[in-house]
């Protein structure tokens, strides 16, 4: 018995070491007592993207305060734990990168009776849940301009390669890789991609279309399913991101195209321009993306998290500017292999 308990007591040393040591302060980095401490949640950190936007918030608030980071493993129930934990703490601001939309206002009851000031980054909060607390911000973009700026990417490479139209009917048949099913972004950007193109004048028609939820390797084995059904008579892959775009890359280049063979091509865009994608870009194998600033991102959620944090105006001492609904839009842009190094200057 005495032993268990030893073993037990031990245990316990061990995970709170290691919680102390997750919750510190990146790399060794001074930070004075006094200096506030932020509490960060990731919806997921297996996400390729908000693993960048994460790896940013850490770099850039080092220093600066004294950082609780959480994965939230897709779990929102778990996410509303640790914001219990963080508020326990005496976090005196909150970032929180929601699991699901729909749960913001519990989050926002969580720290308004607290008085702790929340941004929401990534996964935008409904205008009435922003609404109800004053001290409650939004970090993002404007969802609908990543599916314009697909759509521009399409129409211009289109319109160069007249190859690509197989069968010669000036309509473009595709398949779209869809997000999560209801996120704001997937939704803005599966029907701003087509809208946009339509309305530069080219017809589309759409042959196949599937929630991928971000993941490449569901990605990868819906547009199996899809070469086996369709085949060649697929024009263009439009992709809510570039992990699911880069799940379909390995899907076709398994059956022989993309690798540099013009007879054997079927074009892909996705969003976000995540390094792999500009790699991809820069082979040749894939057309192009629209990049989701990263560092910028972050910028902003950790300039706003130290002001507010320390009883200062939110945009205070910074260049950001916040629309209607108390949110800071950082701005997407286009990115093909005409100008690659606007991305990639983002990831140096």
């Amino acid at each position: 018995m005495r032993k268990s308990l030893i073993f037990i007591v031990s245990a316990m040393l061990i995970i709170s070491s290691v919680l102390i040591m997750s919750c510190g302060d990146n790399g060794g980095t001074t930070v004075s007592a006094d200096a506030p401490t932020i509490g960060v949640t990731i919806y997921r950190y297996d996400d390729n993207f908000m693993s960048f936007v994460r790896r940013n918030i850490e770099s850039l608030i080092s220093g600066n305060a004294h950082l609780i980071m959480n994965d939230s493993q897709n779990n929102q129930a778990q996410q509303n734990d640790q914001v219990d934990v963080m508020l326990n703490r005496e976090a005196k601001a909150l970032a929180i990168n929601l699991v699901d939309p729909q749960a913001a206002q519990t989050i926002i009851d969580k720290a308004k009776a607290k008085d702790i000031p929340v941004i929401f980054f990534n996964k935008e909060a409904s205008p009435q849940a922003m609404a109800s607390y004053d001290k409650t911000w939004y970090v993002g973009t404007k969802s609908e301009e990543s599916g314009d700026m697909q759509g521009q990417v399409v129409v211009n490479t289109w319109r160069a390669n007249p190859s690509w139209d197989k069968n010669g009917d000036g309509v473009i048949q595709y398949v779209l890789i869809k997000g999560e099913p209801g996120h704001p972004d997937a939704e803005a950007r599966t029907s701003h991609v087509t809208k946009y193109i339509t309305e530069n004048g080219i017809r589309v028609q759409r042959l196949e279309e599937l929630n991928a939820n971000w993941d490449t390797a569901r990605a990868k084995d819906i547009v199996d399913a899809w070469m086996q059904k369709h085949g060649d008579k697929i024009e263009f892959i439009f992709s809510n991101n570039d992990s699911m775009a880069l799940g379909a890359l390995q899907s076709i280049q398994a059956l022989g195209y993309n690798q540099g063979d013009n007879n054997k091509f079927i074009p892909i865009v996705g969003v976000d321009a995540i390094p792999d994608m500009l790699n991809e870009i820069k082979k040749g194998t894939i057309v192009g993306s629209v990049l989701n600033d990263a560092l910028n991102q972050a910028k902003a959620v950790v300039d706003l998290a130290l002001n507010v944090s320390t009883g200062k105006e939110p945009l205070e001492g910074t260049d950001w500017t916040l629309d209607e609904v108390k949110a800071v839009r950082v701005p997407y842009v286009p990115i093909t292999i005409d100008n690659i190094e606007v991305a990639e200057n983002t990831y140096k």
